[in-house]
């Protein structure tokens, strides 16, 4: 484990992941955008934000265990997310609770910022996940 994460007393409490990340290591790993789409190219079901948040996490642990790192190196995790609104959390989390025991994600989850977009390269992909990690 490569990252130690805090959350300062005078930081927004509670919130689902850490608001800070110190990485100790020398290999900076950065995965690129994941999606909800199996490595064969299946997709997940276009309108479940669900499924593709928990597919799209599991493409991050595997770019991450191929370059020899796990979510315990994560030092920042990025959300984008199609035509957000407040009232899909519930659905965005339950993607994030339905894979954390498969793939290792901690409670609270690293340092993350969710953003809302537009659109994302292809119809019907709701989600794309970037990783950041420091490993030995």
């Amino acid at each position: 484990m490569t990252a130690t994460y805090s959350s300062p007393d005078d930081l927004a409490h509670p919130v689902p992941y850490h608001h800070v990340a110190v990485g100790t290591g020398s290999r900076h790993i950065h995965v690129a955008g994941q999606i909800g789409r199996s490595g064969a190219g299946t997709p997940m079901a276009p309108d479940d934000l669900t499924a593709q948040v928990a597919q799209a996490l599991r493409n991050v642990h595997a770019g991450l265990r191929d370059a020899g790192a796990s979510f315990a190196d994560v030092v920042r995790l990025t959300f984008y997310v199609v035509d957000w609104t407040a009232d899909r959390m519930d659905a965005f989390m339950a993607g994030i609770a339905d894979v954390a025991a498969e793939i290792d994600l901690p409670s609270p989850i690293p340092p993350a910022s969710l953003i809302g977009v537009s659109v994302l390269f292809e119809p019907g992909v709701l989600v794309e996940v970037e990783a950041t990690a420091v490993a030995d």
